[in-house]
């Protein structure tokens, strides 16, 4: 018998939920023929058979989560006449009642192998700035509890009254709303309970799962951690829109023919980031060093249907607006189609969120952590506006710029908005600085 385990997903990826089985208890799969679809916090993905043979079982039903190193398939290879020899699992803490001597003290390194924890215990390990690899589990099967990271957060402490335990089960059971605030570790910041909502009326619930999950995860993260300053700033895009409508003719049909404003959005913005590298970075809180990215890799970011995914366009400094064009319009293609692979989103150096086609006359962005910038494309129309003591009917698309103040200053944001705008505002401008 062959125990398949979800395998490693992707980077920060610890958990996914099915989507669909590909085979039922007693099919015969083939090696490398679809299982499993899984969707994470951060993409869909297709997981093949491992090896081939009868299934005996599968854990989990659709809608079900299941954790990275979990068992969620149990294969009869021998029936394929394709039996291997299995593979040694790595080594896991022995809990103290099996061998009967003391409590292990926090382990500063951990074997390699997967973590055996339950997603609220991550969530506690994460909120407690602790790196879950480093804590011995003293569960079954090594298995690390909500106890096992308070008791390595205070250095072989017993947990604070009133916080979340472990029972008998190994299930994490809720904080109360007092241990809440101190899980924070932010002064005054205490998470009350919620009010019983079916008291006043009917409700319904829908679990927070996936894609919507991680989102929720980030802006929380970003709003608690960045302090956010906006930069508002507006572009006469008349000339560039003109432009654009009138390539758009000419290219009907090609690759990136169907080209918005978006693509010369980007380019105007990677070269601004070259020359205001802090909004090109990310601040490491932990070695207290700002990491300046030598690549421009612009996310987009998307209304998936199923919650805000942010894909990646790599490279936009080597490619030209068409190219980029092309391929706005593929990922937007593979996002409409849930196509979109843990790679599509891995990478990003800077984001731009474009609500114009919703409508609205402004937005304030949250920066995408751990970017340190973000910018906000509003809708492009036509106002009456003043040149030269006339009044003249012009495009103008509004820009905001969220940024962490962390890294930059006020000053700095004005400089690089002014480098964005006068090339969207000047398009003949690019040819005297390329």
């Amino acid at each position: 018998m062959f125990e398949f385990k979800l395998p490693d997903l992707g980077e920060g990826i610890h958990e996914g939920e099915i989507l669909k089985w590909h085979a039922q208890v007693g099919e015969t799969v083939k090696e490398d023929a679809p299982l499993v679809d899984v969707e994470t916090d951060k993409a869909a993905v297709t997981i093949p058979s491992p090896r081939g043979g009868k299934i005996v079982s599968l854990a989990g039903n659709v809608g079900d989560t299941v954790e990275v190193g979990q068992v969620i398939v149990v294969i009869d290879d021998a029936s394929s006449g394709t039996a291997k020899t299995p593979v040694a699992a790595p080594p896991v803490a022995v809990p103290a009642s099996a061998t009967g001597a003391a409590p292990p003290a926090p382990a500063v390194v951990r074997a390699s192998g997967p973590v055996v924890a339950a997603p609220a215990t991550r969530r506690i390990a994460r909120e407690l700035g602790i790196d879950i690899q480093t804590v011995a589990g003293t569960g079954p099967g090594g298995r690390i509890s909500v106890d096992d990271v308070k008791s390595f957060a205070s250095g072989g402490g017993a947990a604070r009254a009133g916080e979340s335990v472990t029972d008998d089960a190994g299930i994490d059971q809720p904080s109360t709303p007092a241990s809440m605030g101190s899980v924070s570790g932010i002064p005054y910041l205490e998470l009350e309970a919620m009010p019983d909502f079916a008291s006043f009326g009917p409700v319904e619930r829908e679990p927070v799962r996936s894609i919507r999950k991680k989102v929720a995860k980030r802006m929380v993260t970003s709003m608690v951690l960045v302090p956010h300053v906006a930069h508002m700033d507006e572009a006469d895009v008349t000339q560039l829109d003109e432009f654009r409508v009138r390539m758009r003719k000419e290219l009907e049909g090609k690759p990136g023919g169907k080209i918005s404003l978006m693509p010369f959005v980007m380019k105007a913005v990677v070269e601004a980031l070259k020359n205001y590298p802090m909004f090109n970075a990310s601040l490491d809180p932990y070695r207290e060093e700002l990491v300046y990215k030598k690549y421009y890799n612009l996310g987009i970011a998307v209304d998936s249907g199923k919650g805000l995914i942010v894909p990646v366009i790599k490279g936009c400094d080597a490619k030209s607006v068409l190219e980029v064009s092309a391929d706005v319009e593929a990922i937007a293609a593979k996002a409409r189609a849930g196509s979109i692979e843990v790679n599509d989103l891995r990478g990003g150096t800077f984001t731009i969120t474009n609500v114009g086609s919703l409508g609205g006359t402004g937005l304030f962005p949250t920066i995408n952590y751990p970017e340190v910038a973000i910018l906000g494309m509003a809708k492009a129309q036509q106002r009456a506006v003043v040149r030269e003591g006339q009044i003249v009917i012009r495009t103008i698309m509004p820009l905001t710029l969220a940024f962490d103040h962390r890294v930059a200053d006020g000053a700095d944001a004005a400089r690089f908005m002014n480098e964005i705008v006068r090339r969207l505002s000047d398009p003949l401008f690019w040819l005297m600085t390329r």
